[in-house]
């Protein structure tokens, strides 16, 4: 009953084709969700809603007149993708993460990269979270990004496409274990029956990895959470992985650098810390070496860092890699780095700083989708095909005022999934953001936030925009 007027729309449909018929990946889901009615559905919904509600299973807005605290919405179609599909998706983050930990290597010690012209000095320059301080600073391990949240859309024409790199503090992986969690309670049979792999084991890889960065020693690595604090928008998922780690969450003035060793305050007295997992930007880490009013950081951390007293996962600097001009060059990274052929592709992107592609954006302006080069969670973002002409003139004026901090890519039609919205399914536009963990050994946790716009026609999925989630079942 549930699916029985769901029509595909134009794009590629991840659970039907256009002929109506759903894919085999799909039938166990169809078939258990087709006996619900659209009022049994709206009743899970609710009762999942609240169940969120409780937990705390929020998120912040900020500069919102309506409240800050909301529930990010959930919708309860599972999103389902078959086992030999999520191999190559796999295999292609692997190798993007192992490219840009290269990439991040070199342009702090040998700078290769830039010397053999594969990427212009001003372009690594100029990005606005490149750390010059970093230069020369050996890093445990040798690597740079530990966590990483790659974003995927998936076209008709093209397949999956990478849409950004998110290698600084990437977000979300707790609104994926909480829709796993609930999901089990509403389908429980569900999960035996077509064998979806388990995302639990997320927070025991990722503290393998934390350990896996301190230097050896005759005590058991301490690790610990950095935080802003309990107003920072992403406050729920902080202490929700803390707790699931069975690690302490810390705010900077818990913490104490003395004779450049990291100490965290307790009633015991002072414990030293090996690795902090920090969600907090550069600029306010260490107020002795970034931003000089930061009331978040820890001042002298950067000097323990130096002195290899302490690691940081992510370290400083990574978000290099998070430039939406850096990323253009990706690809080419891959074939530099590894001598191998990029797995997923990216989306055919043009720099505004390039005479030649400056003209073509300011052409077709109307017809492109015009990001900020470090803007992210859907602002600074022009959609042309979807914009009056003044909000086109309005950013035109932008992009010349600052050519370096604009790119444009075509409008990519991104796929859609059954979604219950107004008390019907119908297709939304979603992505994929899976997470890699790079330690010893680099994993994908098989799943992913899989987020969605909830409103019709949108393609901006972001949850300060409007947008929801789903649960992703990898099976195997």
């Amino acid at each position: 009953m549930l699916f029985d007027n769901y029509q595909p729309a134009e794009a590629f449909d991840e659970a039907f084709k256009k002929s109506g018929e759903f894919r085999a990946h799909y039938q166990a889901v169809v078939e258990r969700l087709g006996d619900v009615t659209p009022e049994e559905f709206q009743s899970i919904q609710r009762t999942l809603s609240l169940s969120f509600l409780k937990q705390g299973v929020t998120f912040t807005v900020y500069n919102d007149d309506e409240g800050t605290e909301r529930i990010f919405p959930f919708d309860p179609v599972p999103r389902v993708i078959p086992g030999d599909e999520w191999a190559l998706l796999e295999k292609g983050l692997i190798q993007r993460i192992e490219a840009l930990n290269l990439f991040l290597k070199d342009i702090y010690s040998d700078q290769k990269v830039i010397k053999d012209k594969i990427i212009p000095k001003e372009t690594v320059y100029t990005a606005a979270h490149y750390r010059d301080e970093l230069r020369g600073v050996k890093v445990p391990n040798d690597s740079y990004v530990q966590i990483c949240g790659t974003d995927l859309i998936r076209d008709e024409k093209n397949g999956y496409l990478v849409l950004e790199d998110n290698c600084r503090c990437p977000s979300g992986v707790s609104y994926l274990l909480e829709n796993r969690a609930a999901m089990k309670k509403v389908y429980p049979s569900l999960f035996q029956e077509m064998g979806v792999r388990p995302v639990d084991v997320y927070s025991d890889w990722l503290l393998e990895v934390l350990e896996g960065l301190s230097q050896p020693d005759n005590h058991e690595p301490v690790c610990v959470l950095l935080t802003p604090g309990v107003y920072n928008s992403a406050y729920f998922e902080h202490s929700f992985l803390a707790s699931r780690m069975g690690i302490q969450i810390v705010e900077g003035r818990d913490l104490v650098v003395q004779n450049e060793v990291v100490y965290m305050k307790t009633t015991r007295g002072l414990e030293r810390v090996d690795v902090i997992y920090r969600r907090i930007d550069d600029d306010f880490l260490d107020p002795e070496v970034f931003r000089k009013d930061s009331l978040l950081g820890v001042p002298g951390l950067m000097r323990a860092y130096r002195a290899g007293n302490v690691a940081l996962a992510n370290t400083v600097g990574t978000g290099v890699a998070d430039d939406k001009v850096v990323y253009k060059y990706v690809p080419d990274f891959i074939k530099y780095y590894l001598d191998e052929e990029p797995i997923l592709p990216n989306v055919e992107t043009y720099l505004a700083s390039e005479e030649k592609e400056m003209s073509h954006i300011m052409e077709n302006l109307d017809q492109l989708v015009v990001k900020a080069a470090n803007e992210s969670g859907g602002y600074g973002m022009l959609v042309g095909p979807k914009s009056t002409k003044k909000e086109i003139e309005d950013f035109r004026g932008k992009i010349k005022e600052s050519p370096r901090n604009y790119v444009a890519q075509p409008m990519i039609s991104l796929s859609t999934h059954p979604t219950f919205c107004d008390d019907q399914i119908s297709p939304r536009h979603i992505d994929l953001r899976p997470y890699i963990l790079a330690g010893e050994e680099t994993r994908v946790v098989p799943g992913g936030l899989t987020r969605v716009a909830l409103n019709e026609g949108s393609i901006v999925v972001n949850s300060s925009q409007g947008g929801g989630s789903k649960d992703t079942w990898v099976l195997y």
